[in-house]
C-alpha cells in the first residue's frame, strides 16, 4: 500500500486496522477491507486522473436522501483519491446467488430498489447517456477493439457513420433524462435484511452515473452480461418494476428495453475484447457468448430494427461471437 494510503488511514484513525485488499474489478478502483478501527470499513482508491471521487461522494449523499442505502462516506480525501467508507459487508448479490441463494426474492428486491432509484427526481450535475454518448462508447468497443480482432482492420469512416445512425435511430425514440445508475447488476448490489425495502439492498460503484432512460438499467439487472438470469423471473422482475411504476407505459418501456439492451449488449461484448487484448485480462471473454446470445434476442424487437438492419448488411451472424482465435486467450 502507498505511503500517502498509510497516512491516510492514520489520519482518520485506522493505522492499526487489520487490511486484506478485496479482488480487483475491471475499473483503476480498488478496495480494501478494514477490520480492527473504529469501526468496519473499506478504503477505496480511486487514483485521480483515470478517477474521480467527487460524484462518487455526491451521488452517495443523493441515494441516501432518496431512502436507499449508499455506503456513507467517513472520510475523503478526493485530491489523493481517497475514501473511507461504510462497509456493507463481505457477500454481494452476486456471491450469494453463486453460493446457491434463491433468485427470485434477490432480484425482487433489487427491482424494487430500482423502481425508488428511478422514482425520485435525479441530482444536479448529473452527464448526458443519450444516444449520442451511447453511440460513441458503443463505437468505443465495437468499432475500436472487435472489429479490427475480427475483420483484421479497422472499419472505413463510412462504416462508422452508419453505425453511430443506427444507434442514434434506435435510441433517440427513448430520449428520457432520468437517473441512470449504468451499472446495476448483482455484483455491485449488497442484500441488508435487517434494513426496510427499499433500503434492504446496498447500491455500490454508482459514480459513473448520469441522465438517461431507466430502461437501460433494468436490463442491466435481468439481463445482466456476467450471469444467466431465468426467463421467468426476467418477466416477474419486469412485470414488478412497473407495477411500482404506474405512470410508465408499458408497450413502450418494453420497447426502450428492447433498443437498450441491443446497445448494451453488443458495446459489452466487444469490451471484454478490449479487456483481453489492452488489460491483460483475458477471462473476461467467457461472458462474450453470453452477450451476443443477449444480443441476438434484442434484436428481434422492432425497437432494434435499426442496429439489426446495420448488422445484417456488415456483420453476418457467423461472426457475432468473441473474434477467432480469442477463444484460446479466454481459457
Amino acid at each position: 500500500m502507498k505511503a500517502e494510503a498509510v497516512a491516510f488511514l492514520a489520519e482518520n484513525g485506522f493505522a492499526a486496522a487489520e487490511r486484506q485488499p478485496l479482488p480487483a474489478d475491471a475499473s483503476f478502483r480498488r478496495y480494501t477491507r478494514l477490520a480492527g478501527g473504529p469501526r468496519p470499513a473499506l478504503l477505496m482508491e480511486a487514483p485521480p486522473p483515470q478517477e474521480d471521487l467527487g460524484p462518487y461522494i455526491a451521488i452517495a449523499a443523493h441515494l441516501k436522501a432518496a431512502g436507499l442505502s449508499a455506503p456513507e462516506v467517513l472520510a475523503a480525501d478526493p485530491r489523493q483519491g481517497f475514501a473511507l467508507i461504510e462497509d456493507f459487508g463481505a457477500r454481494t448479490m452476486a456471491q450469494l446467488l453463486d453460493a446457491g441463494a434463491e433468485p427470485a426474492p434477490h432480484y425482487l428486491a433489487a427491482t424494487a430498489a430500482l423502481a425508488r432509484l428511478h422514482a425520485v427526481p435525479p441530482p444536479d450535475g448529473l452527464p448526458a447517456w443519450d444516444s449520442v454518448r451511447m453511440a460513441d462508447t458503443a463505437a468505443a468497443t465495437f468499432l475500436e477493439w472487435w472489429w479490427p480482432a475480427a475483420f483484421g482492420d479497422a472499419p472505413s469512416e463510412a462504416i462508422g457513420a452508419k453505425f453511430g445512425e443506427a444507434i442514434h435511430a434506435m435510441l433517440a425514440p427513448y430520449a428520457a433524462a432520468g437517473f441512470v445508475h449504468r451499472d446495476f447488476f448483482p455484483a455491485n448490489l449488497m442484500p441488508l435484511p435487517d434494513r426496510a425495502p427499499p433500503a434492504d439492498v446496498g447500491l455500490l460503484d454508482f459514480q459513473d452515473a448520469a441522465l438517461g432512460h431507466p430502461a437501460y438499467d433494468l436490463v442491466s439487472l435481468v439481463e445482466d452480461a456476467r450471469r444467466d438470469v431465468d426467463p421467468a423471473l426476467r418477466e416477474a422482475c419486469i412485470r414488478r418494476y412497473l407495477e411500482l411504476r404506474p405512470e410508465l407505459d408499458a408497450a413502450d418501456f418494453r420497447g426502450a428495453m428492447a433498443a437498450h439492451a441491443a446497445q448494451r449488449h453488443l458495446r459489452v461484448a466487444c469490451l471484454w475484447v478490449r479487456l483481453a487484448r489492452r488489460d491483460g485480462k483475458p477471462h473476461y471473454l467467457r461472458h462474450g457468448p453470453r452477450c451476443w446470445a443477449l444480443l441476438g434476442r434484442a434484436l428481434q424487437h422492432p425497437a432494434a430494427a435499426p442496429l439489426a438492419e446495420f448488422l445484417d448488411t456488415h456483420v453476418p451472424p457467423a461472426l457475432r461471437a468473441n473474434p477467432a482465435g480469442l477463444e484460446t486467450e479466454a481459457a
